[in-house]
């Protein structure tokens, strides 16, 4: 049995952590969150030390080491803007980081965890989902096994509806979350990125407060993609059915059928991680640079 620390419980993520820990037959010993509404824990893990400040954690996490109960993995579902720091508290507590989405905000970030991994000998690791997605792994056979001169037509649509809270909130400050495309679209990026191959030029975007949408330019494709927190942009039969999420993927006019099966994917990324097979820094880094380049289009306001 590993033990587990979790940063960021809680947040809208966690509980998929929490599953997984769980699932996975380990065990999670202390957690860490600013917010103390963390009645989630009861359900998976009642008997976890529960800190709201970061230097108690840090002490309570050198504490266990010292007694001989190291800490193995540290799970992050932090904000976005603290992932790249939480990661290197667990580097240097001698753990493994398995962190959300995105891995860091910045590619240079990237490298310098590099060069941390090297000098600990211990790793990072990070949840891209989509790419276990049984509908995904099938695309990635279908493309792969393909001519290499096809070239594919490819439409993204994902609206996820929030209310005005989410611009009150880190989540809302783009410097703090990477904004719209950064925060909801880069697992969506990373595995287009992963299926149709790297980028072949500066993608084009038009991002706003709410909402973005562009082209990618892909290896095997041209993909127009649009996304958004505004519930005003659903299509119509989605208000109609009273849904407050519309996720669409074609290619070559062909819905991809995608919507369920999310669910139990941490767990399996979980499983490839304590396998030693999870993905890890340069896996994350074409989305990183992708959304790293959408930030600096202008803002549409």
């Amino acid at each position: 049995m590993k033990h587990f620390a979790l940063i960021g419980a809680a947040g809208y993520i966690a509980p998929r952590h929490l599953q997984a820990i769980r699932d996975s037959g380990n065990n999670l010993v202390a957690a860490l969150d600013p917010f103390d509404s963390v009645g989630i824990l009861d359900s998976y893990f009642p008997e976890a030390d529960f800190f709201t400040e970061f230097e108690r954690f840090d002490r309570h996490i050198d504490k266990l080491r010292r007694k001989g109960r190291k800490v193995d993995y540290v799970s992050i579902c932090s904000p976005n803007y603290l992932h790249d720091s939480h990661i290197r508290f667990a580097l240097r507590h001698h753990a493994d980081a398995i962190c959300e989405k995105p891995l860091v905000l910045n590619p240079w970030n990237l490298d310098a965890l590099n060069e941390i991994e090297k000098e600990t000998g211990h790793r990072v690791y990070t949840i891209l989902q989509l790419r276990l997605h049984p509908s995904i792994q099938k695309l990635k056979e279908e493309v792969s096994r393909s001519p290499r001169d096809k070239f594919y037509e490819v439409h993204l649509e994902y609206i996820t509806s929030r209310g005005n809270w989410y611009h009150h909130s880190w989540k809302g400050n783009e410097p703090k979350s990477g904004g719209i495309a950064t925060n909801i679209g880069i697992h969506f990026f990373d595995m287009l990125l992963w299926v149709f191959g790297k980028s072949t030029r500066e993608p084009e975007a038009v991002i706003g407060n709410d909402h973005a949408e562009g082209v990618l330019h892909l290896e095997r494709a041209r993909v127009k993609w649009r996304l958004s927190i505004n519930a005003a942009h659903l299509p119509p039969a989605a208000i109609a059915a009273k849904k407050r999420t519309f996720r669409s993927l074609r290619i070559e006019n062909k819905e991809i059928e995608f919507s369920d099966g999310f669910a139990d994917l941490h767990s399996v990324c979980y499983r490839q991680i304590l396998e030693g097979k999870g993905f890890g820094i340069e896996d994350a880094r074409p989305s990183v640079e992708a959304v790293y380049s959408l930030r600096r289009k202008p803002i549409a306001r």
